[in-house]
C-alpha cells in the first residue's frame, strides 16, 4: 500500500510493521514497555471511560489501557496500515469493547461528544501541519463535553541542546514534519483549536511529553 505521506515515518508497513513491538523495546532496551504503562496510568482513565485511540497501531498501547476498563468502558482504535490493524484484532479476538477500525485520523470521522478520552502516541510530529489540525478538530469533536485530548510525543526541547548520541540519530531518522513540530507553539495550538492545556508530563528528560488538553466550552 502506497504510504499517505511518502515523507512522514510514521506509517509503516512490512517487517517492521509486523515486530514494531519487538524493535522498541529492543532499542530502548526493554525500557519502552515500562514507559507506555507509566504514560497510560498518568492518563487516570476511569473503568467507564470510552477512549479514542487515533492511530492505534497494533493495539500496544490499548492493552494497557484495558487494565483500566471494566466491562462498562470501551477503547476504539483508528488505524490505516493493514498490518497493525491485523495485530491489533489478534490482540483482542472477540471482545465487545476494544475495536479497531480502518480510518484516517487526518480526515473528517464520524463521532460526535462520545468519548471520554482521546488519545494518540507518536503520530502528531509525523503529519503535515494541515493534518495535525484537521486531528485537531477531529479529536475536539469526538470528545464528550470536559473530555481530555492525551498528546504523547517529542517534547518542546532545542534540538541543538540535546545530547550528540539523541541529536544526530534524532536529525538522521526523523521526517522533515518532525522538525516543523519542534518549532511550533503547541500551547498556543491547542488554545486556537478548542482545548485548554491542564497539565504536561514529561518524561525522559523532556525528549518525550504528554500534553492532557481539555475540551473547552464554545
Amino acid at each position: 500500500m502506497a504510504k499517505l505521506y511518502p515523507d512522514s515515518k510514521v506509517e509503516i508497513s512490512g517487517f517492521l510493521a509486523r515486530h514494531y513491538e519487538f524493535l522498541l523495546n529492543l532499542v530502548t532496551a526493554r525500557r519502552y514497555r515500562g514507559f507506555i504503562s507509566r504514560v497510560i496510568r498518568d492518563m487516570e482513565i476511569a473503568p467507564d471511560d470510552r477512549v479514542l485511540d487515533l492511530g492505534a497501531g497494533s493495539g500496544y498501547n490499548a492493552k494497557f489501557m484495558t487494565e483500566y476498563l471494566d466491562h462498562s468502558g470501551m477503547i476504539l482504535g483508528l488505524d490505516v496500515g493493514e498490518e497493525a490493524i491485523e495485530q491489533f484484532r489478534e490482540k483482542f479476538p472477540g471482545s465487545d469493547n476494544v475495536r479497531i477500525e480502518r480510518r484516517r485520523v487526518d480526515r473528517e470521522l464520524p463521532y460526535e461528544s462520545e468519548f471520554d478520552k482521546v488519545f494518540t502516541s507518536f503520530v502528531f510530529h509525523g503529519l503535515p501541519h494541515d493534518s495535525r489540525l484537521k486531528l485537531l478538530e477531529n479529536a475536539r469533536r469526538s470528545l464528550k463535553d470536559e473530555g481530555r485530548f492525551y498528546i504523547l510525543d517529542y517534547g518542546d526541547f532545542e534540538l541543538s541542546e540535546m545530547p550528540f548520541f539523541i541529536r544526530e540519530p534524532f536529525k538522521l531518522l526523523e521526517c522533515k514534519y518532525a522538525f516543523d513540530y519542534l518549532k511550533r507553539d503547541w500551547y498556543s495550538i491547542l488554545g486556537e483549536e478548542g482545548f485548554d492545556v491542564v497539565d504536561s508530563k514529561r518524561y525522559y528528560r523532556n525528549f518525550a511529553r504528554l500534553l492532557v488538553a481539555e475540551k473547552a466550552e464554545p
